[in-house]
């Protein structure tokens, strides 16, 4: 029996794993797509126009990026729903060293999510459990600041 559930437990753990990193590929090509942009050098988000501190599972400090699509949409009107193309990048550091990238880009009327150990490598991608079980109480996906009203 314990044979049984050894097994057991290391399907279980691979089918998760492959939950949880649901698109490898596309989260590849956004990684490369975030270095050649070098987003460290994007607008802050509002709020975050240097790292702070921060109670999430992303570290205890974070630095938050956006893309100009992202800075448009806060200079303009009331919105809904952020638009298609929006890019958000949070650095996590714990104890002062680098620990994760985590991205979110919006792909038509949905999030694409990816984390990333800080070489690049995918934790994360598509839209696990992992990151809508908290990111689904923000406004339109985002938690770190709102939507223009």
């Amino acid at each position: 029996m314990p044979v049984r559930r050894a097994a057991l437990a290391g399907s279980v753990a691979v089918l998760l794993a492959a939950c949880s990193n649901q698109h490898p590929e596309s989260a590849e090509a956004l990684w490369d797509e975030l270095q050649a942009a070098d987003y460290q050098a994007w607008a802050r988000a509002p709020g975050y126009e240097a790292r702070r501190p921060s109670a999430t599972v992303h570290g205890d400090e974070v630095e938050i990026f956006i893309n100009d699509v992202v800075v448009e949409a806060l200079a303009g009107g009331p919105l809904g729903a952020w638009p298609d193309g929006s890019v958000v990048v949070k650095d996590g550091f714990e104890a002062g060293e680098p620990h994760i990238v985590v991205a979110m880009q919006k792909r038509g009327d949905a999030w694409f999510f990816a984390e990333y150990e800080t070489s690049g490598e995918v934790v994360y991608s598509g839209d696990p459990h992992a990151c809508t079980r908290c990111h689904d109480d923000g406004d339109d996906g985002i938690l770190a600041f709102a939507l223009p009203q």
